[in-house]
């Protein structure tokens, strides 16, 4: 998620950290044409069912969905093209050791604009079981009460 003052978020896959372990994260460029990117300064863009997968030597991402530009002309683009990711190349090196392992892939977590560049966060993941993810609910609500508990006997409110 950006924290910086020079980024403006665009959106998010909130639904990955629920079905999703991740295990790194990794802040990569996007090669987009001139539409794509009048098209996100709208904020029209979806990572729902998106993932990225190396190839060649070059990191792709796949399924992102950026709507056509409304203003665009006769030229504008694919909604849901393969779009090429900017990595250092030791980076790359890095993940295509790691995407080896056996259940480990690629999800991009936000998307956001960066001192005016595009930028998509990916997390190297692992996908979680269904007991996984019931057990982090259970936490996640656990430490909600303790959160509210603390709360209520700072203002001194019975239990």
């Amino acid at each position: 998620m950006p924290k910086d003052r020079g980024q403006k978020l665009i959106t998010s896959n909130r639904k990955a950290r629920h079905d999703y372990e991740i295990l790194d994260t990794y802040e990569a460029g996007l090669v987009l044409t001139g539409t794509e990117v009048k098209s996100l300064r709208t904020g029209r863009a979806s990572l729902a069912d998106a993932y990225a997968d190396l190839n060649n030597g070059e990191l792709r991402i796949h399924g992102i969905h950026i709507a056509e530009y409304s203003h665009g002309s006769w030229t504008n683009h694919s909604p849901r093209r393969i779009r090429k990711l900017l990595l250092h190349r030791a980076e790359i090196d890095k993940l295509s050791g790691k995407l080896t392992e056996r259940g480990l892939t690629l999800i991009p977590l936000s998307l956001y604009f960066k001192d005016g560049w595009a930028k998509v966060e990916i997390g190297l993941a692992r996908g979680k079981k269904t007991y996984d993810k019931r057990q982090t609910l259970a936490k996640r609500d656990a430490d909600r009460e303790v959160e509210r508990a603390v709360q209520r006997r700072a203002k001194g409110l019975p239990d």
